[in-house]
């Protein structure tokens, strides 16, 4: 039961991660998240202010854009402090959140934190629970069954990934089969080739 309980905490950290990293004028930085099909997926960003109570230079102001990996837009976001958004994954893969900091001089430095939540992580909770108006076991319960559907879909998922990566192997294999075979043939075709010219050239000569 332990055991049963670290993996789910362990999945749900792996479908949500909250990060602060630097970013520096005329930079780009790109963070990736690998999403499933129809999987809802929620984010939060913010300038992170250094110094409490006083309004941040407006110098401090970012661009970013998220995408699929075909290339497909799911956020943009020009010119801001801080923002969120959230969507439904029509494709599957990795999406990247991409930030970027126009050019200043001398170089501006600044931090940002960025909230990703995909899948049950995603849901907000409490608003299902004051929606339903359930205890906190209910909720509890309806958590873990929402993180075991999601661990039996990836499961799936992770299976058919497997499939398609056999049969890149066999298709693979079966190629660097056929392309040693003739490695092979040109090889021996070459060397016999040379063997009929040194014969030939031998027999011209009078030497054999």
């Amino acid at each position: 039961m332990v055991y049963f309980f670290v993996i789910i905490i362990g999945y749900l950290s792996i479908m949500a991660q909250s990060i602060r990293f630097e970013m520096e004028s005329g930079r780009t930085k790109c963070i990736s998240e690998d999403i499933k099909t129809n999987s809802m997926t929620v984010g939060r960003y913010s300038l992170v202010n250094p110094n409490d109570g006083q309004p941040l230079p407006e110098s401090h102001k970012f661009t970013l854009r998220v995408t699929s990996m075909y290339g497909n837009s799911y956020h943009y976001a020009d010119h801001v402090q801080s923002g969120q958004f959230a969507f439904q994954a029509v494709e599957g893969g990795d999406y990247m959140a991409c930030f970027f900091a126009l050019d200043h001089h001398p170089v501006v430095k600044f931090s940002i934190e960025f909230d990703w939540k995909s899948g049950v992580a995603a849901k907000d909770w409490s608003n299902i629970a004051k929606r339903g108006s359930v205890d906190a076991m209910e909720l509890e319960l309806k958590k873990l069954e929402d993180t075991i559907t999601s661990i039996h879909e990836e499961m799936f998922y992770l299976r058919e990934r497997e499939r398609e990566m056999q049969q890149l192997n066999f298709d693979t294999n079966s190629k660097m089969f056929r392309l040693s075979f003739l490695s092979l043939f040109v090889c021996l075709s070459v060397a016999g080739l040379q063997v009929y010219h040194l014969k030939s050239f031998f027999e011209k000569k009078k030497l054999i």
